[in-house]
């Protein structure tokens, strides 16, 4: 089954890549800057999942495939870059959602292996899928995504869950990944294409025109009780 992970958080580097050279695109850098986008994308969230978990050196080190891995990306996509540029804007979220779903799982799954809690097992996969999506939207001058409402940690997080509760109760290493996939994957699509997102908690705004100057809102409940006051007014009216 080690190789089956390794393979995972190969195909994973790949696909969250070529999201990098996609945004790059859309973003008219030059090549050297969809180089930057796609390794930031591709290894960033295991660089500091390493990093926390004190793992020395980190993965990429020890391993240059990943990196030649990159090069390779970001070389098709060059020459590919028509195709590319053609692509809906639908496909950039999606691809980041099946990097998310694998390295999710393999942000777990590299936890549980050096002897960590659950708790810290679950943080760690989420940080491994979304630390680099991060860092790209940042560099690119976006909101990140997982600021944005559209449920996108959360995906993450349920996903770790799953997987450390099913190696809880000893199920087979196949299944775990399979259903941490599928919820991690299905939870961020079915946001993608409903809109779902997590309740927003804001102040309660007045527009300039019937505020008092002389009576600034301080707190919520002054807020609400100056929209009451206006309802009222129109109601009269």
């Amino acid at each position: 089954m080690s190789g089956v992970i390794y393979w995972l958080d190969m195909a994973g580097v790949i696909v969250f890549a070529l999201s990098g050279v996609i945004l790059a695109c859309r973003s008219r850098m030059d090549p050297f800057g969809m180089l930057v986008l796609a390794a930031v994308t591709g290894i960033g969230g295991g660089t500091l999942r390493d990093l926390v978990l004190g793992v020395r050196p980190v993965f990429w080190v020890t391993d240059s495939t990943y990196l030649w891995v990159i090069l390779a990306t970001v070389g098709v996509s060059l020459v590919g870059f028509h195709y590319i540029h053609r692509l809906s804007r639908g496909f950039l979220p999606i691809a980041d959602a099946f990097g998310l779903a694998l390295f999710t799982v393999i942000g777990t799954h590299k936890a549980l292996l050096l002897g960590t809690s659950g708790v810290v097992a679950v943080l760690m996969g989420m940080m491994t899928g979304v630390a680099g999506g991060m860092i790209r939207d940042v560099l690119a001058q976006r909101v990140p995504m997982v600021l944005r409402e559209e449920i996108y940690a959360t995906a993450a997080m349920a996903g770790g869950i799953v997987y450390v509760a099913l190696q809880a109760l000893d199920a087979p290493l196949t299944f775990a990944i399979a259903a941490s996939l599928s919820v991690t994957l299905g939870l961020r699509l079915a946001a993608i294409h409903w809109h779902l997102a997590l309740p927003v908690f804001a102040w309660v705004t007045v527009p300039p025109k019937y505020q008092d100057a002389n009576a600034p809102l301080s707190t919520p409940q002054k807020a609400k009780e100056r929209v009451r006051m206006i309802r009222r007014e129109r109601t009269r009216r």
